[in-house]
This record gives structure tokens, C-alpha cells and sequence, in this order.
């Protein structure tokens, strides 16, 4: 029978002062702090660490998983150091103590995120696999957040000389960007220094929902600022001579976690993945990064197309995207939207400067369809590594106008009505391509132009007054026609009433028609072999594997340009783990195009899936079952429990005792079967100088733990099966004294 709470538990005294932190915010503010990081990227040059760049991070998993951004953790022009320090908050009023060493597990550079995992103590030695048992937060749901939700932002507010800090905002607003996750960015009103960028944001319940993001700007580029932290140059002096750490400006977005997700299912799972065809196409000779053809449309497609081009909108508008063609852009631009209303800056709707995510070169929007925009005259003004790039205006207010209007451009095969057929924005390689397009309050007479471009090229143009006959609203179906075949590539529209800009979309030509549909990618399979031609599959598509180590995904593929956008996702159990959107730089036809998925161990059990798409369309899946089909547990372990801490004292002086171990083991084993077996500890700590300690990891209320406290010249104490209830106060703190052993 297990025994009460309350009690002496084999000398174990249960404090349940007035001092402890019980209330759940307070329990959950410590829980934050205690997860809360200090990253440093370092150059390592002899004694003397040189600190390059710093940042704030977050503790998503027991064993040393860190969620952060990615501009500060991998080496790059502003950031240029070659390893990561890991500083811990000892003491809540504290500032940080640099304890471990850490490693990219995990990087996409495109959405700015990071999940780092620590390696090594501090002195460079390397850390036994499963040794740390940390602090740490778990992931909300990003996707339930609404305008006006009060948020917690943790991170470091300097350069390490303080301790964590929390501060609340509310959520202002949501930004979409291309891509097929929503929202892009989270923005927030509050003050929020640059410093915290890397850090976490949390919902009420101490959940993580968003990290802080903001990047310095390029060394040179006009409003950079830094700070000197260090004799970099070793002349016994601090000043301008030595390194300068680049301060970002103040944050006012949030990435969303539910894009950090992938990442850390692959790095739970251990899971690595590695395309041997490098999948974006080479960057062409450096040139200025330009953006041209500002324009605004109300609502975007599932493509990420506008739906229309608008000049103004009317009052009680909740949809508006600016829209621009980018060229020469690169992982290292920075980015920055400032918009204002009536000469008023608007922060729900800028962006503070951060990492560009596109390729080198396409069409980008930002904009929004979740908050109300306010009547006034908005102005956008892009900038990129701080310099104005360009800017547009538009007025909201008054009702909607009756001018002729243009919409909802789709490409497909028409059938003998003349409407489109197929997927809208993806087409089989042909000889004609037809584009379907909604026209409202048109006049005849009325100056209409269609402009048709291949790789952005004009190849096609006709300009006709509109005809009495099409009448003043229905929908309008054109054509380009090409005897010899359209070629593959990237392929765009451009409609104009009266020499204005009405309507706009690309679509992609790729593939060979099997219907209506292009047939791009065929013949996909898993298979566990390597990666040479002659390897075939040891387990189809539709098989079952077990006890590999190596899990290659394989496709043919079919008339694809070089440079034609594509996304790649891998998923295991439904959950991706792997999802980028890519440049196509294989050759145009070809067999066997190859995915590895590795792992430190066995590739773990479950269903594992590869999808294929372009332009958010999905083409082409294969799927296999490894093991079992499912995985055996969920590796995004919770953060909910109770904390265990206390202290340690002689029972003769009451003094504190510094190295007793505190062992807890797991709810299948008593003190009895103990044998030191890895598999039987649920987890350890030791006491400090002053007798005090704190198990890192949480404790589940109802579930039973035995455990043993020991050290060299102690009566050993021992406890079966106790277990803390729904009245067990957070945190549970124990006093412990020991006898020594005569």
C-alpha cells in the first residue's frame, strides 16, 4: 500500500512553508526562467573565447534540445564564429554562467530557426549521450492564438550582464507570407529590446507558442548598431578597436512555433536528412538586391497568388497584401517593412528587420486578412540591409467603387465549355495554355492588354478594346499557343484595363499530360539501400521494414526546368519532419532522384510518407511502414509536473552537505531490483556547496517513485513508492538529513 504525502518518508522531511512557490503563475514564470538560455557564438582562439554574436534560447527537451534562431547560430558576414557557449541562470536575480558547449541539430535557415543540442561540457569534453536531464518548456498550439491574447516574452534583455527577463504584450495583428503554413509572424505590442531575439513567448497556460526575431543588419549597412564586451584585440583596452557584437533593433514579431515543430520531431527522433542533388539552384554573380512592380491585391489564392490588383480599398477592410517581384536577393539580405498610417508608424502590420526566406529571385506578398485595417493613407516602404528598396500607397476608406475589375486568374486545359480543367496552377508541358479570369462592370471599348511572359520574358502580347458582345460581367477565357510545345519553366500573366495593372498570376508549366493532370513525378518508393544506381529497393513503397539505420526515398521525374520552385516534405506518423521549398537544379528528365533519411540508431518504428509539390498542389506520394507502423511513444515529451527540490543537512549540525547523489528511479522498479541500469532512472541530482538540489525533471502527480539518496560516508536513505497527490504543493521541497556512517 503506498503511503501518504504528508508524512516523514524514511527521514525526508515535506516543507510546505509559506515561501514556496505554489501559486501556478509564479510556478510557471520559474518553470519559463529556468528553461530561458544565453547563447554565445565564439571564436575560439587559444585561452580567450572571442565572443562573435549573442542571443536568447529556449530548452524544448530534457536532454539539451535548444529552439533558437538561426542567424546567431550558424556562422555567417555578421555572426562569423566557430563554436556555441551555453550560459544557465543559476540564481533567478542572477546574471548567466556559462555551463556547456552545443551543435546544430537541426537548421532552416528560410524561417530563421534553429534547434540546437548540447554536446559538451564547457572545456570542449563530450558529454555522454542521455546524461543531462535539463529544465524545459514544451510547444503550444500557435494556430489558437487571437488578436489581443496576452503573451510572456522571456530572453535576456543585454549582452549577459542580467538575469532573465519576462515581459507581456498582446497580440496586435498576424502577417501571412508565401508558403503553406499561416500565419507567417505574429506581431506584438510591448517593448521588447533586441537582445531577447531567440527567446520564447508563451499563452497563459506557459506554453511556448512564438520565438522573438530580429536580425542585425550587415556590417556597414546604415542603422546597424553593436556593442564592444570584450579586449577582442588584447591592448589591455576596451573600446572601438575591438569586436563590436551586433545588436538587432527592437522586436515586434514573433515566428510561430508550429513552424519550429518539424524541426523537432527530426531532432527527437535523431533523425538526419541529406539530398545528395543539391536542391536550389546556384546563385548567379553577386548584383544589387532589387525589388520592382509594387502592387496591392485583397486577398491571395492557394497558390499565393493575388486575387486581384486593387488601387484602393473601401472602409471595413479586413484583406490587404503587398505584393513585389524580387531579384538578387540571398540567405544574408535583411529585410524590413515599415508601414505607416497618416504619418503614424503601424506596428501591427510591419515587419522589424529579420532574414530573407524567398530564393534569389520571384514574387513575394506580406500581408494580412485576420485584423481590421483602419481607414487612412497607408505607405509601405521595403528596406533591405537598411537602405529604402522601394515603397507603394494606398488609401481605405469610403464605399466600394464600381470600376471595372479583373480577378481570379486560374490556367489549366478547357473542356468545350472553355473552362479550365485540372489543378489551376500547374500545367502538363503542351501546346496551348489557357488562362480563365472573372471580369466585373467592364465597358465596351474599354482598353484591355494580355501579357504573356516565360522566365520573366515577354513572349506574347494582344490589346483589344472590350467587346459588346462579353458584356459587362462573366468570366473570360485566353489562350497562348505554341505549334512546337510550350517549354517547362516559370510562366506568368499580366492583364491591364486602360494601361492599369488589373490582374496578375504565374503558374508553372512542367510534366507530361496523363489526363488533365501533368505527370512531373512517377515511381516513388522507399527503399533501404544506397544510394548508388545500382542499388534496388529492399522494401516498396507499400512493404514493411525493420532494423535499418538508412531510409532512402526515391522518384523519376519528367520535363522540370532548372529553377522551378518545388517543395519537399517527410513525414512519420502524419508529423512532418522534413518540409523546405526548393529550386529544381537536376537535370530536366531523369531516374532515381535521392532522399536519405539517417539516424544514430534504428530508424525509429512508424508509417513514413514522402509528398511531392509545386505550387502547394500535391503530385506525387509514396509511403512505407517500418516496424510496427507506428511509433511505440511520443517523443515531444510534456513539460507538466511537479519540481523537486531541498536540501541536504548533517542531522548532528543541521549544516548543509555538499555531493550527496539523489537517485529517483522510474515507477517499474523498487529500491530492490535497482542495478544501475540506465533504463531504471527516471532522473538524478546532486547538492551543491550549501546542501541544496533540484531534480530537472518533472515529476507526474499520482505516479510512483522510489528513491535513494547516498554518499561516501553516509548512511544511505531509501524509499519504495511514493508517490504526490493532487494536494501536493509545485514546487515539492524536501529536507533531508543524513547520519553519518561510523
Amino acid at each position: 500500500m503506498r503511503k501518504p504525502l504528508l508524512i516523514l518518508i524514511s527521514g525526508f522531511a515535506l516543507l510546505v512553508g509559506t515561501n514556496l512557490l505554489g501559486a501556478q503563475p509564479t510556478a510557471i514564470a520559474e518553470r519559463i526562467r529556468q528553461a530561458t538560455v544565453y547563447l554565445m557564438q565564439v571564436q575560439l582562439e587559444g585561452d580567450s573565447p572571442v565572443i562573435t554574436c549573442t542571443g536568447s534560447g529556449t530548452l524544448v527537451d530534457r536532454s539539451g534540445l535548444i529552439l533558437t534562431n538561426a542567424h546567431f547560430a550558424r556562422p555567417n558576414a555578421v555572426c562569423p564564429g566557430d563554436a556555441l557557449f551555453v550560459a544557465f541562470t543559476v540564481q533567478s536575480d542572477q546574471a548567466p554562467v556559462p555551463r556547456f558547449r552545443a551543435e546544430i541539430a537541426q537548421l532552416d535557415e528560410g524561417l530563421d530557426l534553429a534547434l540546437l543540442r548540447i554536446d559538451r561540457q564547457l572545456d570542449g569534453r563530450l558529454l555522454e549521450p542521455g546524461s543531462l536531464s535539463l529544465p524545459f518548456v514544451e510547444p503550444g498550439d500557435s494556430t489558437a492564438l487571437t488578436l489581443d491574447d496576452t503573451l510572456t516574452i522571456a530572453g535576456f534583455p543585454d549582452v549577459g550582464d542580467d538575469p532573465v527577463t519576462l515581459r507581456q504584450g498582446s497580440i496586435v495583428g498576424f502577417t501571412q507570407e508565401p508558403g503553406d503554413r499561416d500565419p507567417f509572424w505574429i506581431h506584438l505590442h510591448g517593448d521588447f529590446p533586441g537582445t531577447l531575439t531567440g527567446g520564447g513567448a508563451y499563452n497563459q497556460s506557459g506554453q511556448l507558442v512564438g520565438i522573438p526575431t530580429t536580425v542585425p543588419r550587415l556590417p556597414g549597412a546604415s542603422g546597424g548598431s553593436c556593442t564592444s564586451l570584450q579586449d577582442s584585440n588584447r591592448d589591455g583596452l576596451l573600446n572601438r578597436e575591438d569586436r563590436c557584437l551586433p545588436r538587432g533593433d527592437a522586436i515586434n514579431t514573433l515566428r510561430p512555433v508550429g513552424h519550429a515543430l518539424p524541426l523537432l520531431r527530426a531532432a527527437s527522433l535523431g533523425l538526419d536528412v541529406s539530398l545528395p542533388v543539391v536542391a536550389d539552384a546556384t546563385q548567379g554573380p553577386e548584383r544589387e538586391p532589387r525589388l520592382k512592380r509594387l502592387f496591392f491585391a485583397s486577398a491571395v489564392n492557394e497558390a499565393g497568388m493575388p486575387n486581384t490588383v486593387v488601387g484602393r480599398l473601401p472602409a471595413g477592410s479586413n484583406g490587404l497584401y503587398l505584393f513585389f517581384d524580387y531579384e538578387n536577393m540571398s540567405a544574408e539580405s535583411v529585410v524590413e517593412l515599415r508601414v505607416t498610417r497618416d504619418g503614424t508608424l503601424e506596428p501591427g502590420f510591419s515587419l522589424a528587420p529579420a532574414r530573407w526566406r524567398g530564393k534569389q529571385s520571384g514574387m513575394w506578398h506580406i500581408g494580412s486578412n485576420v485584423q481590421p485595417w483602419p481607414n487612412g493613407v497607408y505607405d509601405f516602404s521595403m528596406f533591405i540591409d537598411g537602405r529604402a528598396a522601394a515603397g507603394a500607397r494606398l488609401v481605405i476608406g469610403g464605399g466600394a467603387d464600381p470600376v471595372p475589375v479583373f480577378s481570379d486568374l486560374v490556367f489549366g486545359i478547357v473542356d468545350r465549355r472553355g473552362t479550365p480543367l485540372g489543378n489551376g496552377f500547374v500545367l502538363p508541358s503542351g501546346n496551348i495554355a489557357n488562362a480563365r479570369f472573372i471580369y466585373r462592370n467592364m465597358r465596351a471599348g474599354l482598353v484591355w492588354t494580355a501579357v504573356w511572359y516565360f522566365n520573366g520574358f515577354e513572349v506574347a502580347r494582344t490589346e483589344d478594346p472590350w467587346s459588346e458582345q462579353d458584356g459587362e460581367s462573366g468570366a473570360k477565357t485566353i489562350q497562348i499557343e505554341e505549334p512546337g510545345g510550350l517549354p517547362p519553366g516559370n510562366w506568368r500573366v499580366e492583364l491591364y484595363i486602360e494601361g492599369k495593372l488589373a490582374a496578375t498570376s504565374d503558374f508553372i508549366i512542367a510534366g507530361a499530360q496523363q489526363g488533365i493532370l501533368p505527370q512531373i513525378f512517377s515511381n516513388s518508393r522507399f527503399t533501404t539501400g544506397g544510394v548508388g544506381p545500382g542499388n534496388g529497393p529492399s522494401g516498396s513503397s507499400r512493404g514493411s521494414v525493420v532494423g535499418v539505420e538508412t531510409l532512402t526515398a526515391r522518384f523519376d521525374w519528367q520535363q522540370i526546368a532548372p529553377g522551378t520552385p518545388w517543395q519537399l516534405r517527410l513525414l512519420v506518423d502524419d508529423e512532418p519532419f522534413f518540409d523546405r521549398h526548393l529550386l529544381w537544379s537536376a537535370p530536366s528528365f531523369g531516374q532515381d532522384f535521392v532522399i536519405q533519411t539517417g539516424s544514430a540508431g534504428p530508424i525509429p518504428d512508424g508509417t513514413w510518407e514522402l509528398q511531392l509539390l509545386i505550387n502547394n498542389v500535391l503530385l506525387e506520394t509514396a509511403e512505407v511502414q517500418v516496424g510496427i507502423g507506428r511509433l511505440f511513444v511520443d517523443r515531444l515529451a510534456s513539460a507538466e509536473g511537479l519540481r523537486l527540490r531541498g536540501r541536504v543537512v548533517d542531522s548532528q549540525s543541521g549544516e548543509g552537505l555538499e555531493g550527496i547523489q539523489l537517485i529517483l528511479l522510474t515507477e517499474d522498479y523498487s529500491i530492490a531490483d535497482f542495478e544501475w541500469r540506465e533504463e531504471q532512472i527516471f532522473a538524478t541530482a546532486r547538492s551543491d556547496q550549501n546542501g541544496n538540489f533540484e531534480v530537472q525533471r518533472l515529476l507526474q502527480r499520482n505516479i510512483p517513485y522510489s528513491i535513494l539518496v547516498q554518499a561516501e560516508g553516509w548512511l544511505p536513505l531509501a524509499a519504495d513508492s511514493y508517490q504526490f497527490g493532487n494536494e501536493a504543493p509545485d514546487p515539492i521541497e524536501l529536507v533531508i538529513p543524513m547520519t553519518r556512517d561510523r
